[in-house]
């Protein structure tokens, strides 16, 4: 979205142009988040906060705006909630309440959110951070409400593991291996692929609240990934996600087909006409540039793709 602003002091009285948006960005806001029988997890947010502004008006009046904004975003923020996306669309409604010369009003905010796992072989507690990420958008038909995460993990090329089993392939046929030994060795060991650092981004929007678990949400954007990667890793867990992500080669693009699929698998209750946005950005380890995929798609389209 744009958010530029003509120089309204600069437009002449009798000239008006266009809706343009305006508002205030890198907002810091405590956050509450309610658990169930356990204590609220605490969240340092940022918000970007903006409205349409008419054509007709010459200036934003900013620093009453930010009053504004700021008491909106004390009053979202004091209680506790029970979505980051729920503190969204009570601050565009707010918004769009007080600002009488607006038709639109949108707010989205950034937060790290660090969660608890257990390390895939040894057993170990460890944590792992996630970037959440949330906005609404209220008009006077409704309020739209996203949340989503954007998560880390590993990645490797099929079209390079391919090379590699077709040159161990050469390698035991010349050593006199039988074909059937090398089919089924290959097909227990997987060969090697040049891996990247991959980074997921998935988001639910819909009308009002999307009504999706959060952790939901990350466990789906992980593991569309080849292998999760952890903060602490014993030697038996770096075996395992080497091994995991080898035995499981994605191409970028196929990380995104895999959040697809979770996105049906996990949220049947969803309408039709929930937004998905699915991206993935892989850090390339062999190559000077990076992959990147990419997907916006109502729920309704990936229902029908996925059933045929």
């Amino acid at each position: 979205m744009s958010h530029q602003l003509p120089d309204v002091q600069a437009t002449s009285p009798d000239v008006t142009v266009g809706l343009s948006q305006v508002g205030v960005t890198g907002v810091d806001k405590l956050v509450k988040i309610a658990r169930e029988d356990k204590r609220p997890i605490v969240l340092t947010a940022e918000f970007e906060v903006f409205v349409d502004l008419p054509a007709w008006r010459k200036g934003a009046d900013m620093s009453r705006n930010m009053e504004v904004i700021d008491e909106i975003l004390e009053d979202a923020t004091r209680e506790e909630a029970y979505g980051v996306e729920e503190v969204c669309g009570e601050a565009a409604e707010r918004l769009l309440e007080k600002h009488d010369y607006t038709s639109r009003a949108e707010v989205s905010m950034e937060a790290e959110f660090m969660r608890r796992e257990q390390t895939p072989a040894s057993d170990r507690e460890t944590q792992h951070m996630v970037d959440i990420v949330a906005s609404a958008t209220a008009t006077e038909e409704g309020t739209r409400e996203e949340i989503g995460a954007q998560v880390t993990g590993m990645t490797v090329c099929p079209c390079s593991q391919g090379m590699s089993a077709a040159r161990a392939k050469q390698t035991l046929e010349d050593l006199g291996v039988e074909e059937e030994t090398i089919t089924e060795f290959l097909a227990e060991v997987p060969q090697p692929g040049h891996s990247q650092r991959g980074h997921a981004t998935l988001t639910v929007e819909a009308g009002g609240d999307p009504e999706v678990d959060l952790n939901d949400v990350i466990d789906i954007a992980r593991d569309s990934m080849s292998a999760r990667i952890y903060n602490l890793a014993k030697r038996p867990d770096e075996d395992h996600m080497t091994y995991e992500a080898h035995a499981d080669a994605k191409f970028v693009e196929d990380c995104v087909r895999a959040m697809a699929e979770g996105v049906v698998d996990e949220f049947d209750h969803l309408p039709d006409d929930a937004v998905i946005t699915m991206a993935q950005s892989n850090d390339e380890s062999i190559h000077q540039h990076n992959a990147h995929a990419e997907r916006v798609v109502e729920l309704g389209t990936l229902r029908e793709e996925i059933s045929d």
